[in-house]
């Protein structure tokens, strides 16, 4: 979906309401081809309304992403349903109106407002950093290999309290505060 700003300026009395699929799957894969492997219809419901120069545009983004775990790398279904609001301004336009909370993209005013790359970004912010599948998260088995293993930190501190030894150099310096040996 893409509109000019002296398009939307004929809604200014009542908005522009959507109701559309749109294919983000060729955009999306290919913008982040390890970070993502499929990605379904996007269903995105809203309205975009004009006032005094502004665009409001608000919807409602519903998505079914296939990424890959952070553990293991198997693909991971990740449902997203979010809300976005943004404001598109004219270049030129005062900024310190707005609030620091409000998303306020300045266009140019010859410049296309591509809708489809907002909902793009919008669904990329909110990929989560940690995705597992749903047997990592019951604790199946962590990955591993010729040579190495993926651990949790728990496993981390019993190995590293199990292998705590000082060095025989330093050992003769637990002597100088006797008192510190116990609080440790």
């Amino acid at each position: 979906m893409k509109w000019s700003l002296s398009q939307l300026r004929s809604y200014r009395d009542e908005p522009l309401q959507f109701d559309e699929a749109l294919d983000l799957k060729h955009d999306l894969m290919t913008r982040y081809p390890k970070d993502i492997y499929d990605v379904e219809a996007v269903q995105v419901t809203g309205y975009a309304s004009y006032d005094k120069g502004n665009v409001l545009i608000s919807a409602k983004v519903e998505a079914r992403l296939t990424v890959p775990s952070t553990r293991s790398l198997t693909p991971v279904a990740l449902p997203l349903a979010f809300q976005m609001t943004e404001i598109y301004v004219p270049e030129g336009t005062d900024l310190k109106r707005f609030d620091e909370e409000d998303t306020v993209i300045v266009l140019p005013e010859d410049e296309m407002l591509d809708f489809d790359v907002a909902v793009e970004d919008n669904i990329l912010v909110r990929i989560p950093m940690q995705i597992l599948s749903e047997a990592e998260q019951n604790g199946e088995a962590m990955p591993t290999g010729q040579g190495w293993e993926v651990i949790s930190e728990d496993d981390l501190a019993k190995q590293a309290a199990e292998h705590k030894t000082v060095d025989p150099r330093l050992a003769k310096l637990k002597n100088l505060f006797p008192d510190q040996e116990a609080k440790d």
